[in-house]
């Protein structure tokens, strides 16, 4: 079967999937401060159930756009989260994505401390300066070590992103950053991944710096 497939920049196909999202949603309303992050979630990764499982802290939209504005640096847990992520318009804010995996400093941490590389990431960024937002979407070993230095008052984000994917301590990891006390964007349950992580951070950017 031979198909025909029309010729469409890459603005309206972005744009005509964002009203089929509309549409599909049905009789869910999200709230106006949330609508453009979940949108961008399920525009992402084609997957309906965000528009629930999506949870917000009062004002996290907000608090998350006005650190971007501020020049806040995004640490993510996996270069994949990072390489999502919208550089041009998080550079022309002032800010940065960084992701330590890879540090040979971190990789030499953790082996001595017995952990992870994501837990000893997070133990490095704790000690940068200015606003940080953290984006994680693999590991909730990052997520748990994250609220123990928020509770040790060794960082406090102005926002989270928890959205790990798995089957191990996923769950309760979200569960413990929803009790940390910071602003947070958490995907509850079992989805999520680096490629959510990225679209509610690039979600945030848009709104922080929209796009001409």
């Amino acid at each position: 079967m031979k198909v025909q497939l029309q010729k469409v920049l890459p603005a309206e196909i972005e744009r005509r999937s964002f009203e089929i999202i509309g549409e599909e949603l049905g009789g869910i309303k999200l709230p106006a401060d949330q609508e453009a992050v979940v949108k961008r979630v399920i525009h992402t990764t084609a997957d309906f159930d965000y528009a629930r499982t999506l949870c917000f802290s009062d004002g996290a939209v907000e608090q998350g756009i006005a650190a971007l504005r501020e020049g806040a640096r995004i640490v993510t847990d996996t270069q994949m989260a990072r390489a999502g992520i919208s550089k041009p318009t998080l550079s022309v804010l002032g800010g940065e994505a960084l992701c330590y995996m890879a540090d040979e400093e971190v990789a030499r941490a953790a082996k001595e401390n017995g952990t992870t590389r994501a837990v000893a990431s997070m133990e490095k960024a704790a000690v940068l300066d200015g606003p940080l937002i953290f984006a994680i979407g693999n590991a909730p070993t990052a997520l748990v070590r994250l609220y123990e230095l928020i509770l040790e008052g060794k960082v406090a984000p102005r926002l989270v992103i928890g959205v790990p994917v798995g089957f191990v301590n996923v769950v309760e990891s979200k569960e413990l950053i929803r009790e940390s006390g910071v602003p947070y964007i958490v995907a509850r349950g079992r989805k999520g991944g680096s490629n959510v992580a990225a679209a509610i951070c690039n979600a945030l950017l848009y709104q922080a710096k929209p796009r001409e």
